[in-house]
């Protein structure tokens, strides 16, 4: 038991610009936009984008750029990637990219970087890496977090100082690797304690995390598709279009645009479809608000989070808002200082 109040724990979104079927490309980043413009005036501490390359449902896949638009479009708002993946880039050209957006937006600007590699023979081939190129990730970060920092043997500019908070996806090797570097880590919640070694990695996080220039102790976020309605049914139609998108990558090789919920209600789907969409919702959060607000506690006691990420997106840009508001009410974030 942590004994911390949820109304006392950071809220942020993450938005992975998902294409709605129907609509466009651009359409589905206007709407991440939209977004952040949002949970900036209920509270959210930041707004995350995401990396994707060559997914025909998701429009996201130039973090930097959009983090830069998302910025210019709010005032307070921290602005963060959720994250770049560190092995498709090398690391001079994103501590350009950071020191650039923070030097334009001072003290709202964030880097999450993560070791996935493209997910195709063909992308990977298009990013000029190879499904080592994850294994290069600690050396990768220890030579970003130089240029960072001013340490390397050339100066980038413009100079960060130290200024942009690094946060590292922890997926596999990733906790192990932030606790060495005294880095942030963000987890994945329900499916993340759902392991068993997965708590452990967390505690090995804690126990070996050296402090460095950005945090004198460990900061982990815990990341959940969390949906929030009037009832547990209605919640539980929000997470159906991603959860069929997810589904049909699985099976078919394509993460596709959202569909509506009625499409994906009176679909044909396999067995094995089926069963995804299940396991997909089983590792949600999702309910009435009071619902929510029992799950996220449990979480919180699992984890000792210290800050919460929610991820996911459905068709109907009208029942994400009503989400992401009944959610910022819960947490109390209407009531706390600007971010």
């Amino acid at each position: 038991m942590t004994g911390v109040p949820l109304t006392k724990i950071p809220v942020s979104i993450l938005d992975r610009a998902n294409s709605r079927s129907g609509g466009t490309e651009a359409q589905a980043l206007s709407a991440t936009a939209n977004r952040a413009r949002r949970a900036e005036e209920l509270g959210y501490h930041r707004f995350w984008v995401a990396e994707h390359h060559s997914v025909p449902g998701i429009a996201g896949s130039a973090p930097t750029v959009l983090m830069g638009i998302i910025a210019a479009r709010t005032e307070r708002i921290r602005v963060g990637s959720g994250g770049v993946m560190l092995p498709n880039h090398q690391p001079l050209v994103v501590a350009e990219q950071i020191a650039t957006l923070q030097a334009l937006f001072p003290g709202r600007i964030d880097l999450g970087v993560g070791r996935s590699v493209g997910f195709t023979p063909a992308v990977r081939q298009a990013l000029r890496q190879d499904k080592d190129g994850a294994d290069r990730f600690e050396t990768d970060l220890a030579e970003l977090l130089e240029f960072l920092t001013g340490e390397a043997a050339i100066t980038t500019r413009p100079y960060d100082g130290g200024a942009t908070p690094p946060f590292v996806l922890a997926t596999g090797q990733g906790a192990d690797i932030a606790a060495r570097a005294g880095l942030a880590v963000v987890v994945g919640g329900p499916a993340y304690t759902g392991r068993m070694g997965m708590p452990t990695a967390l505690a090995r996080y804690r126990r070996n995390f050296r402090p460095s220039r950005w945090y004198p102790e460990p900061y982990v976020i815990v990341s959940a598709n969390v949906a929030v309605a009037a009832t547990a049914g209605q919640a539980r139609e929000l997470l159906l279009p991603e959860a069929w998108a997810l589904a049909q990558s699985r099976t078919r090789g394509e993460f596709p645009p959202l569909e509506p919920v009625e499409s994906v209600r009176w679909g044909q789907l396999t067995g094995r479809q089926q069963k995804l969409i299940d396991e997909s919702l089983a590792s949600s959060i999702y309910g009435s608000p009071e619902d929510v607000a029992e799950q996220l506690a449990r979480l919180l006691d699992a984890t000792g989070a210290n800050e919460f990420m929610v991820t996911g997106n459905t068709f109907d840009p009208a029942a994400l808002a009503d989400s992401d508001a009944r959610l910022a009410e819960l947490m109390g974030l209407h009531s706390r200082s600007p971010a």
